[in-house]
């Protein structure tokens, strides 16, 4: 972060710098060293996340899961090209089936990502956009590694790690976090973007911000 400015490290557009505040700014591999092989959102959320990703997902997709774990999400039965899985535990990343290839990597560190422009038709980011620090950056890099009229998914829900969330995960409330997902997005360069809300009756919600390039 940087001091007395009012804007975090990198260039976040007009957030404020304490938004991305964390109650524990230790270095993320301390925090992610042992592998958690759960689940972060109810059974009936996973399926409507698994439904939306057959519509998102074309066949055939080069697809890269940003801060992947044990468990994509991705549709079974749906035949995918490369299948790249960026995360920061090892034994969690080696664990999931559905990934093609695996890195360890820290984008709160280092935003930039470790794949040749226009590598992906297809990214997904899935209930862990609350721990970006610096998430504008992270976005920009994302649209250099999708091809044209490549597509980014970021699935948002309700629950998080609270000392590794970002301050305004912890306190916006969920309208206000849909539209600061957004505004990544845009400030980043996707000039066509979209919320749905694909939340099941009776279990953790489920939204969806949309981004294309």
């Amino acid at each position: 972060m940087t001091e007395n400015t009012g804007r975090p490290t990198g260039d976040q557009g007009d957030i404020p710098a304490h938004f991305f505040q964390r109650a524990d700014e230790t270095p993320d591999e301390v925090f992610y060293r042992s592998p958690r092989f759960v689940t972060h959102i109810d059974p009936e959320t996973i399926a409507a996340l698994t439904d939306f990703y057959r519509e998102f997902i074309p066949p055939h997709a080069d697809v890269l899961d940003l801060m992947s774990s044990w468990i994509s999400h991705f549709p079974e039965a749906l035949t995918m090209g490369r299948v790249a899985g960026l995360g920061m535990n090892r034994e969690e990343l080696a664990a999931n089936p559905q990934l093609t290839e695996y890195c360890i990597h820290n984008l709160n560190e280092t935003p930039v990502l470790p794949y040749d422009a226009g590598s992906f038709s297809r990214v997904t980011l899935a209930v862990s956009i609350q721990y970006l620090t610096r998430p504008v950056d992270v976005m920009r890099s994302v649209y250099e590694v999708l091809q044209p009229e490549g597509a980014l998914c970021i699935a948002m829900s309700h629950r998080l790690f609270p000392t590794k969330a970002i301050a305004a995960f912890q306190h916006l409330p969920a309208q206000e976090r849909i539209r600061l997902a957004a505004y990544y997005l845009q400030q980043a360069g996707f000039t066509d973007t979209s919320f749905i809300d694909r939340s099941p009756q009776g279990a953790d919600p489920l939204w969806l911000v949309i981004g294309k390039r």
